[in-house]
Parts: structure tokens; C-alpha cells; sequence
């Protein structure tokens, strides 16, 4: 009986996942001759959710499918990912230009502003959209991924910090796309049905220009915390963390309020890991929807 129900369950997600697979609008907008897919589906107030390493757009499935109904719901796939255009060069992967991809497609959904929901290098980009762009960016919210200016303290001050982001050396190899096992792009998935998706995504996309944001964005040893203060980020921000992150440790929310000049709402997650919007999806649904609700 345990078996046929995870069996019934497998397939009743399968579906779903298909159901809304099929059901959403897919767009393509010109950044400076780069050019960027993205799904689309509902109508009113516009998030805009940004995913990271080794992800795509699907990713976000569970979250835009329940908060369509309110909200006019969009996800990028970012540039060198999937159906999105993937250049040579590592400096087109440079922050500067992946913040120009999310200008475009907000300017594209015919919009002022929109609430910028980032995870991994995703929430990277968001984080710089607040502070460089704050015109563009009505509310923030970030998953798993520190400020930066707090990546720098913790690279700079935190052994446990340095330690976990060992890997980024292997990862900043320029002929690391050579060497990675591409079928690691797909391995921390835990749904069957997504993981059929994700992996043809990961086909469909550019393993080098993936490594590039770390090769171009990713502080370099030896590491040193900024001299400089960041602008203030001006929206109301909701950072969730999955405290049992092997890789962005929690230490990275320290102190965070001083960089942010509106409300700030932390809310962390005691007994996940990384990838929160799939593994505790209804989790940070609940908690996304209630907070956007809010207002404020």
C-alpha cells in the first residue's frame, strides 16, 4: 500500500507538472542583442523570480503556479541557460549585464517596477537590482544567497565560509566545463518528474557560460571585505535561508539590516538545504504569499 501511494503520488506531481508546463505564455526579449526566454502566466501585480545554479525557469513551477491566480507571475531562464541565449565571452556574464536581461523583461511585461524574487545567483542579481536599479524593484525577496557585500566579510573572516566555498575554485577553472560530470547539473533534484525536465534543460544549455558567473562575479582570493558601503537597498526585503546549506552558511544573514533602508523580514528554514523552492515548496509558498499579502 506505502509503494502504490508513492507511486500515485509520483504521477499525480507528474501531471501537474505537465499541466503547467503546457498552460504557460513563452516570451523572448532582445537585451543588447542577447536574447532572453521567459514564462509567463497570470495577471496583476508582477514578480519576477530569477533562479540559480544549475537551475531554470521550470524550477519556480510550484511557487508560480499558486500565486498566478493574484499575481502576473514571470521566470527567466537567466543568459547561458536553457532557452535563453548563451555567449562566448565571460565578461557577458558580468552582474551589470544580467541586470540588464531582468530590466528588459520587466520593460518587456510593459511595467514600472516589479517585486524581484531571486534564488542562489539569482538572488544575486536581485540583490544588485535593489541597489543599482531601486526604481525597478518594488519589493525584494532573496533565497539562500547572501548580500554581497556580506559574500565578501564572510570569504574574508569566516574559515567555515571558506571552506564551503572550496568548490568555487573548481568551479572558476577556465576549462572546468571540460571536466564537470554534466549529469551533477541534475543530481540534486529529488522529484522524478522534474528531474526529466531539468535534465533536458541542462542539455539545452551552456555549461561554460554557466561557470562564467563565478569565473566573473564570485569575489576571488585573497578575499577582503568591501572598504566602501553598498547603496541601500530602498524596498521591503524578505530573505528565507535553509539554515542546513552546505555551501551559503547562515552567518551570511549577519548584520544584513545595514544595508537595507525599508522593512526587513528573515525567516529560516531549521532543517533545509539549499534548493528551498523545491524541497520546501509549500513551505515558501505559505510563507511568500502571506508576506506579498501583507503589504508592506
Amino acid at each position: 500500500m506505502t509503494i502504490s501511494s508513492a507511486k500515485h503520488s509520483k504521477t499525480a506531481t507528474g501531471a501537474a507538472l505537465a499541466t503547467f508546463e503546457a498552460s504557460v505564455e513563452h516570451h523572448y526579449v532582445d537585451n543588447r542583442g542577447v536574447r532572453i526566454h521567459y514564462a509567463a502566466a497570470g495577471s496583476g501585480p508582477l514578480l519576477v523570480f530569477l533562479h540559480g545554479f544549475p537551475d531554470h525557469w521550470l524550477g519556480w513551477w510550484q511557487v508560480l503556479d499558486s500565486l498566478r491566480a493574484d499575481y502576473r507571475v514571470v521566470a527567466l531562464d537567466m543568459r547561458g541557460y536553457n532557452l535563453s541565449d548563451q555567449p562566448a565571452e565571460p565578461q557577458a556574464y558580468a552582474v551589470s549585464e544580467l541586470v540588464k536581461d531582468v530590466q528588459a523583461v520587466i520593460n518587456h511585461e510593459g511595467a514600472e517596477k516589479a517585486t524581484i524574487i531571486g534564488h542562489d545567483w539569482g538572488g544575486f542579481v536581485a540583490w544588485h537590482l535593489a541597489m543599482d536599479m531601486p526604481e525597478l524593484v518594488e519589493r525584494l525577496v532573496v533565497l539562500n544567497m547572501p548580500h554581497p557585500w556580506a559574500i565578501s566579510r564572510e570569504l574574508a573572516s569566516n574559515p567555515a565560509q571558506q571552506k564551503a566555498s572550496e568548490y568555487v575554485t573548481l568551479f572558476s577553472h577556465p576549462q572546468a566545463h571540460l571536466q564537470f560530470p554534466r549529469e551533477r547539473l541534475s543530481a540534486w533534484v529529488t522529484d522524478p518528474a522534474f528531474q526529466a525536465r531539468q535534465q533536458q534543460a541542462m542539455d539545452n544549455s551552456s555549461l561554460n557560460g554557466m561557470l562564467n558567473y563565478y569565473r566573473v562575479n564570485w569575489p576571488t582570493p585573497p578575499c577582503s571585505q568591501h572598504a566602501t558601503p553598498p547603496p541601500k537597498v530602498q524596498a521591503p526585503t524578505l530573505l528565507m535561508h535553509g539554515l542546513q546549506d552546505p555551501y551559503a552558511l547562515p552567518a551570511g544573514l549577519n548584520d544584513v539590516w545595514q544595508w537595507i533602508d525599508n522593512t526587513l523580514d528573515i525567516y529560516t528554514l531549521p532543517k533545509a538545504a539549499h534548493f528551498i523552492q523545491h524541497d520546501h515548496a509549500s513551505e515558501v509558498m505559505a510563507r511568500l504569499r502571506a508576506w506579498l499579502a501583507r503589504g508592506s
